[in-house]
């Protein structure tokens, strides 16, 4: 779309390439980038969310030549997006990114430990926003014996859902200045969310990815041993940019401390577990909630160790969500 003059304003599209909760750095369609803010009647068309724009919006700009912000002024149609549950409870949701290729989801079996709960939370969003996902099992150098153990089971349980896993050591890749062969060409011609909890890496595998310090690192909390929150705002990264003609792009968020769902109806939430969805066809009801009814096919192979615990306890959880006062 080109210029569209009305009212002596101009207008033009363009790529929300970051949020700093103050403002929004917008890619233009003719390469340029400015800095805006959002036009005040945008927060009054119904949008429930803590930010009605995110990071990967395609979105509509009136371009100011004099003022130090231009002005958002109406958000494109998405194609998709990632959203959780907010902790701020006079909203529905936070919006993560919007119109994606994949997700990363990077992990970590400590140092801190990202819980199973967490991991399918997100996958099952993902799966309800139809975004594909994998899985990043960070910080691999730091296991015990025993841990590799887990390490083992979970890539095996995921993999069998389909979810394709990697595990890296983020911090040694850095330190060799060299691309991730593994990894890097996954991001390729593709725009990436690289999420996560506070802590598990996601900086450092940036700098790795990129060669070169993109995002600030810190240590953890020695108290709690979580993450304390090096990036502050969401950012997305061109990959083999060439003047901003680029062949990909990655997201960089804030660390997700809960994830919250939001959205789904109780019947939906199997919908979103691959192994759930699957066994409950075989379920006397077809609205079987696998809570105890009879005829449970997903009761008889959890019985039975043909369904992981940690799977089904995920389930239950998110069962839970439906409340609007709860949040995880």
């Amino acid at each position: 779309m080109g210029l569209r003059l009305r009212s002596c304003e101009i207008h033009m599209q363009g790529l929300v390439t970051k949020s700093t909760g103050s403002g929004y750095l917008v890619l233009l369609d003719d390469g340029k980038q400015v800095m805006c803010r959002i036009k005040g009647n945008l927060r009054l068309k119904g949008i429930r969310t803590t930010n009605p724009v995110a990071v990967g919006d395609r979105v509509e700009v009136e371009l100011s030549a004099i003022a130090e912000y231009s002005w958002i002024t109406t958000i494109l149609p998405r194609r998709n997006y990632i959203i959780r549950r907010s902790t701020n409870l006079s909203k529905q949701a936070h919006i993560l990114a919007a119109n994606l290729d994949q997700v990363a989801l990077l992990v970590t079996l400590r140092h801190p430990e990202t819980s199973t709960t967490f991991i399918d939370r997100f996958l099952a969003t993902a799966e309800a926003y139809r975004v594909p996902a994998i899985l990043i099992f960070n910080k691999v150098d730091l296991l015990t014996e025993e841990e590799q153990q887990w390490l083992h089971d979970l890539r095996q349980l995921y993999e069998s859902l389909d979810y394709p896993t990697y595990a890296i050591s983020a911090k040694q890749l850095n330190a060799t200045g060299s691309p991730c062969a593994e990894l890097n060409p996954l991001f390729q011609s593709k725009t990436t969310l690289l999420a996560g909890n506070s802590g598990v890496g996601k900086s450092t595998l940036l700098n790795a990815i990129f060669g070169k310090d993109l995002a600030r690192t810190a240590d953890l909390s020695d108290a709690h041993d979580t993450g304390m929150h090096t990036t502050t705002f969401s950012c997305m990264y061109p990959l083999r940019d060439s003047q901003l003609a680029c062949e990909g792009w990655l997201m960089d968020i804030p660390g997700v401390k809960g994830f919250g769902s939001v959205e789904m109806e109780p019947h939906e939430v199997s919908h979103y577990f691959r192994d759930i969805f699957r066994i409950g066809q075989n379920c006397r009801y077809s609205d079987c909630l696998h809570t105890g009814e009879p005829g449970c096919a997903v009761r008889q192979a959890l019985d039975e160790g043909r369904l992981a615990i940690p799977r089904y306890e995920s389930y239950i959880s998110m069962l839970g969500d439906s409340s609007e006062t709860k949040y995880r």
